[in-house]
């Protein structure tokens, strides 16, 4: 009897009536996750209105508090200091790396070697190391960029952990020590960028853009002797056709014997053979892999000189001497610093490498003050080191730098970092009724060194001249040293003949 009972329940359930069906599936649908199509297309909608605003956020407004406060604190924390790195050039270099779509401020702009530029702010070398990511990073806003350095022949650098935070004073420690994928790599991808459409135009620079530059940093091999000039002279000749400025970095401290060659006789015969190697560059229509339009504008690319910003006054002289004894077209100060302030409170201080970030800015502000009094007019300067604000920039113009870069900051600001300072930068000029060039023009007058109708120095500062004095004493000594060592070795050589000749009595 209860078997029948319960299949008469069964029966009764399976012929309930059409209405209690439809309980049964709406009663079901809700609990289960599958949603109503009406509820997840509402669903799909909102997440697909709010990616869409992200997105644009993201891509169309460089400056979003996306990147500043959420994407870039993200990767800090999930991955180590190189690792973000490397994601971020991939980024940019991948083409969907955000756009700075705002036009710059008239104020900001600003000229280097008779160029207009829209602004004055540029990338520093060490960020794309090996050019993947130009045109991704001209896309957000900098009037230049600085790829390198580059080797002749490949190099890993130092071993890992080779780059360290120091988020407690927004600083950086590196010793990368020049890893490159050497100048084949890299020219084939400046070749890449290149489109076979081009029109021959004598306004083309290598950046491929108006009123922006394109610069390629310079180093040289480990394994090569250390007082050498050829890879800094071979960059030269394969970077020359590809490049508006050449860099000459002579100033990394994770290179061993690199800063030597600040030295002022090495860093003479250097400028002398890199300036020599640049005049000499031939863009001919005949070189099938070069670019026409830049081959018919017979451009050649300026050279610069990269220092470091832990010069004494003495060899701040010397830079100055050999700039002015050899054609060069400007300085940049300046690369990271072996210092360590006592004001540095984070437990990294300690890591053996080059600083940058805030505390190295007193150092590079003094070094291009020093040199800025040292150099004429017409020799521009461009200010690097600590840069992280619009007023920082400012001060830097008011020092006599012509242009700025950044390098620290954007690692740890992002990708809004550019427009970030130049919008701050445009503020300050205008709360102080001026223009950048105005600064410059202003401040390069009043503390360069004073040429006369000759070109020849002629106000130059007490402590240059000390400095220059010391220089001129100690490259006498070492000549009163040389000839010394000379006339011993004539005297040895003498008495030597004597003894053998007989003596006829």
């Amino acid at each position: 009897m209860a078997a029948l009972r319960l299949s008469s329940r069964t029966v009764k359930l399976s012929h309930s009536p059409p209405c209690l069906h439809a309980v049964r599936r709406h009663v079901s649908s809700s609990a289960t996750p599958n949603a109503p199509p009406v509820l997840r297309r509402v669903v799909y909608a909102s997440l697909l209105t709010v990616s869409a605003g992200l997105f644009a956020a993201y891509y169309f407004d460089s400056r979003s508090a996306v990147h500043r406060y959420v994407l870039t604190p993200v990767l800090r924390h999930l991955l180590d200091p190189e690792t973000g790195h490397k994601v971020a050039v991939k980024v940019l270099a991948s083409g969907l790396g955000p756009y700075d779509t705002q036009i710059d401020n008239g104020r900001l702009r600003s000229e280097l070697w008779g160029e207009q530029l829209s602004n004055p702010v540029g990338l520093a070398a060490g960020f794309d190391k090996h050019g993947e990511a130009i045109d991704g990073l001209f896309d957000l806003g900098f009037s230049w960029v600085e790829i390198g350095s580059i080797t002749p022949k490949p190099q890993p650098g130092n071993p890992r952990p080779r780059m360290f935070r120091l988020p407690a004073d927004d600083a950086v420690i590196n010793r990368y020590g020049f890893p490159s994928e050497g100048h084949a790599a890299v020219l084939a991808r400046l070749r890449a960028r290149i489109s076979p459409f081009a029109t021959a135009d004598e306004s083309v620079h290598a950046s491929l853009r108006s009123g922006a530059l394109l610069a390629v940093n310079l180093g040289k091999n480990k394994s090569s002797p250390v007082d050498s000039i050829d890879d800094f002279v071979a960059g030269v000749r394969a970077f020359g056709p590809y490049a508006d400025v050449l860099v000459v970095n002579v100033s990394s401290p994770n290179t061993p014997g690199l800063r030597g060659l600040q030295n002022h006789t090495l860093l003479e015969e250097l400028l002398d053979g890199v300036t020599r190697a640049r005049d000499s560059l031939t863009m001919s229509p005949s070189e099938p892999t070069l670019e026409p339009a830049i081959e018919t504008a017979q451009r050649r690319p300026k050279i610069v000189l990269k220092i470091a910003p832990d010069l004494d006054e003495a060899e701040v002289a010397g830079v100055a001497a050999a700039v002015k004894s050899c054609p060069v077209d400007g300085v940049i100060v300046s690369n990271t610093t072996v210092k360590r302030p006592a004001s540095l409170s984070d437990p990294n201080k300690t890591a053996v490498g080059g600083l940058s970030g805030p505390p190295l800015k007193p150092y590079a502000l003094t070094t291009l003050r020093a040199l800025r009094a040292a150099l004429p007019a017409s020799v521009p300067l461009i200010g690097c080191g600590g840069i992280s604000s619009g007023g920082d920039a400012l001060e830097y113009a008011k020092a006599g730098a012509a242009a700025v870069q950044l390098y620290t900051s954007f690692g740890y600001d992002g990708v809004g970092a550019a427009r970030r300072i130049k919008d701050e930068l445009a503020a300050a000029l205008e709360a102080e009724g001026t223009t950048w060039g105005e600064v410059v023009h202003r401040a390069v007058q009043e503390l360069s060194l004073k040429e006369n109708s000759e070109g020849q120095g002629k106000e130059e500062p007490e402590a240059f001249t000390v400095a220059q004095l010391r220089l001129e004493a100690e490259e006498l000594m070492k000549l009163v040293d040389r000839l010394g060592e000379q006339v011993d070795g004539e005297s040895a050589a003498e008495e030597a003949a004597a003894a053998v000749v007989p003596t006829v009595s």
